[in-house]
């Protein structure tokens, strides 16, 4: 008898023998055990997720002899048919070989007749993107109104493709990658039926070779099974694969940790010994960044898949959290890159020494604010010429002896843990306090005072003082802060709106600033407001002024900051002036 492939031969042929999809099967299952069955369905997802296989299934659910329901008994004439794929009820279309519209056509002229055998005709159309326009339009009318003996089962990798028409008459089902601890336990499964000896390590390499299709970790087993002449070790699989011994991965993170230049290439070179794959040796390097960081977040959460669980928290305990990230962003930015490499190799090397290079040589203390930053160069002695804050040497003038140079960089010390290498900057304890500029709060302007105004003596300068004790909120307050007070006898008062701001001005507005200036004021008044050109600047104008003056007080003083601009030429900075705003604001 001839060899039946692993992918074929362990087909699920029930619901009940399905790895994953949960989120189909029990839509699938109450439908089909409460008799609510739809005349159209869409199965989409990645190749190798169970498609074809649900539809297969699904077509035995509806047309076995003892009845419709989630549990066919695989042993009717009809089960059997669909399983042997001989069944003539079951027409089983490749969109992709009958794209025409005439296939399309020709395949309907039967739609209308009766089942040969079955209770249902089923279609199951696959990789239905492939059809042609035209093809999708002569099938709508049949999908959306088949006849009762007929059920569409479509499958396609590629939904965006279909005709929002075709989408709008299916049940649509989206099925998910499987995640590579089911197609690992899967195939142990599958192995000791098959009674094939496997380390679990080299499952774990299949599972995650298959990229989440179950077909193709079938299939890379088959594979492994004929390379290691019956059985699957670790060290077979990878020589399989092409991916690097993972020892290798960690020695390297190590030796970056370590800040070790030379170990790192060593460790390449032996690498390069085994010809392995170096994209697949810098997915490796990604995924152990990943689980270093977890550990360093949940250390409860390492996952123990590779039996590595005590090695990653060694090095994520030699590793700052930042340093983590910023291997990991580079590792990552990296895999984009390497393909433009000369080789492999030396765009795996470039990324290492990317991340030696990258890494900050101290790490300043959270705890530590402005104040605690020492000055690059001492206020009470003259820098040296040619330094930071050295004065210019006019032609001709002698050259005054320099000083005794102190100290820029505060005393060090060594960060927590016992090999991270980075130092911490301290300022000595007596530092005197020092704090970054504040930009000066609103003086009154024009001579205005800050209490309220009495009636006799309400003018257009102490009007917006008056405004902001009114309580007037909202559209309200908008409307009022754009007006100009333009006269005032006795108990009237007349008031200029801007036009640019009058386009939802309207009666109730003025209604409503009049009661609240009458209940401020605790007196009958008339008021009117008209649109026009004020002469005079406005509340609304006032404070946009006020704003404006403020920020440039506050950029003004954070660009006269003796510390700041010694930070700034130390480190080669630029001052972001959007991002400077007013304390007050």
């Amino acid at each position: 008898m001839s060899y039946q492939v692993l992918a074929r031969k362990w087909r699920p042929r029930s619901f009940r023998e399905m790895v994953g999809q949960e989120h189909v099967l029990q839509a699938l299952i109450n439908a089909l055990d409460h008799d609510r069955l739809h005349h159209a369905y869409l199965f989409t997802g990645t190749r190798g997720v169970g498609k074809t296989t649900i539809a297969r299934i699904l077509a035995k659910c509806l047309n076995c002899e003892r009845g419709v329901s989630s549990e066919p008994c695989g042993e009717c004439s009809s089960c059997l048919e669909i399983a042997e794929g001989r069944s003539v009820d079951l027409i089983e279309v490749d969109a992709a070989s009958r794209t025409k519209v005439e296939d399309t056509r020709e395949l309907l002229e039967n739609v209308q007749y009766a089942p040969t055998s079955s209770r249902y005709k089923v279609y199951l159309i696959d990789e239905v993107h492939m059809l042609s326009g035209h093809s999708f339009n002569a099938l709508l009318k049949t999908l959306e109104e088949p006849p009762p003996h007929v059920k569409f089962l479509l499958a396609t990798t590629d939904p965006q493709k279909l005709p929002a028409t075709i989408l709008s008459r299916c049940l649509q089902f989206n099925l998910k990658n499987m995640p590579p601890e089911q197609i690992v336990g899967h195939l142990g499964s599958v192995l000791e039926q098959e009674m094939v000896s496997y380390e679990e390590p080299a499952l774990w390499l299949l599972g995650r070779a298959a990229n989440g299709s179950m077909r193709d970790a079938l299939s890379l087993t088959d594979q492994a099974i004929g390379f290691g002449s019956g059985s699957l070790t670790e060290s077979d699989v990878r020589s399989m694969l092409g991916t690097v011994d993972l020892s290798f991965v960690y020695q390297l993170l190590e030796a970056v940790a370590a800040g070790e230049p030379s170990a790192v290439l060593d460790i390449v070179g032996k690498m390069a010994e085994h010809a392995p794959d170096f994209e697949s040796s810098l997915d490796e390097l990604i995924s152990l960044l990943h689980r270093v960081a977890i550990a360093q977040a949940v250390p409860d959460a390492i996952d123990n898949q590779w039996g590595d669980a005590a090695r990653i928290g060694e090095i994520a305990a030699s590793l700052s959290a930042e340093d983590a990230q910023l291997f990991y962003q580079i590792a990552l930015n990296g895999k984009r890159d390497i393909a433009l490499a000369p080789e492999p190799r030396a765009g795996l090397e470039m990324i290492l020494l990317r991340m030696l290079a990258f890494r900050p040589a101290a790490v300043i203390d959270d705890s530590l604010g402005p104040a605690d930053l020492q000055p690059a160069q001492p206020q009470s002695q003259p820098a040296a010429e040619g330094e930071v804050g050295a004065p210019v040497k006019k032609p001709g003038e002698p050259v005054a002896p320099a000083a005794p140079r102190a100290s820029s960089i505060p005393e060090q010390q060594t960060a927590v843990g016992a090999d991270d290498v980075s130092p911490i900057i301290s300022a000595p304890a007596a530092a005197p306090a020092q704090q970054l500029p504040v930009a000066a709060q609103e003086t009154p302007v024009d001579g205005d005072a800050t209490g309220p105004v009495p009636l006799a003596e309400l003018a257009p300068d102490n009007w917006p003082r008056l405004l902001e004790h009114l309580g007037l909120l909202g559209i309200v307050y908008n409307i009022a802060s754009h007006c100009e007070l333009r006269s005032r006898s006795a108990n009237e008062l007349e008031f200029v709106l801007d036009e640019a701001n009058a386009s939802l001005f309207n009666d109730g507005h003025s209604e409503k600033i009049r009661l609240a200036m009458e209940n401020y004021f605790g007196q009958p008044l008339q008021l009117s407001i008209i649109a026009g050109k004020p002469c005079s600047e406005t509340p609304a104008k006032r404070q946009e002024r006020l704003a404006r003056e403020r920020q440039l007080e506050a950029v003004a003083e954070i660009e006269g900051d003796p510390l700041l601009q010694q930070l700034i030429t130390r480190f080669d900075g630029e001052l972001d002036r959007a991002s400077i705003a007013p304390t007050d604001h």
